[in-house]
């Protein structure tokens, strides 16, 4: 791992962090090389961090609301996690929620993510 961090890095670490919430890039991205949108993708993948987690209920169901509230969107995407109805509360929704959304995020970002990079 190099210690360092570029200018061209360091851009891109704010970018996205002015862009994108819950997620904190400078701690996956400092110091790592990486020169394009997959090397980034892969990077952020391998070190989960676009798992997103919320916790008590208050701030889960805040989010629901704002985001599915219907819970169609967060009920599909337990579903191709493989959860069953007995395992899911509105923190495990609200989370799988905003992983999936600040996963769209990031890959909505990816022409601008090049253009920093290039």
């Amino acid at each position: 791992m190099n210690t360092t961090t570029t200018t061209t890095q360091q851009e891109l670490i704010s970018f996205l962090d002015s862009s994108i919430s819950n997620v904190d890039f400078a701690a996956y991205l400092s110091g790592e090389e990486f020169t394009t949108f997959e090397e980034v993708r892969d990077l952020l993948e391998d070190n989960n961090a676009f798992n997103v987690e919320i916790i008590y209920y208050s701030k889960a169901m805040r989010y629901l609301s704002e985001h599915d509230s219907t819970l169609k969107e967060s009920l599909n995407i337990a579903l191709e996690y493989g959860y069953s109805l007995k395992d899911l509360n509105s923190e495990t929704l609200a989370s799988l929620l905003a992983s999936q959304n600040a996963r769209n995020e990031f890959y909505s970002y990816e022409v601008e993510i090049n253009n920093i990079l290039n």
